[in-house]
């Protein structure tokens, strides 16, 4: 019970931080890859916060199942 509540608090802060700073991350994982590329395309900074938004409902319903399955 405890597991899922610290790993949902882990899903909620990492979708607000692919949420809010979409760029950053895209700054870490994806700006080595191309010499030509000055930031990320509208297209991937939508679908990373959508991504986001998904991590942070995933993180919500982690930490509340061990209450709705006890």
């Amino acid at each position: 019970m405890v597991l899922a509540v610290f790993v949902g608090i882990g899903f909620c802060v990492i979708g607000i931080f692919l949420f809010l700073k979409p760029d950053v991350y895209w700054k870490l994982t994806e700006k080595w890859k191309s010499y030509r590329a000055d930031g990320p395309s509208d297209f991937y900074i939508l679908n990373t916060k959508f991504g986001g938004a998904m991590f942070v409902l995933l993180g919500i319903v982690m930490m509340l199942l061990p209450w709705i399955l006890e």
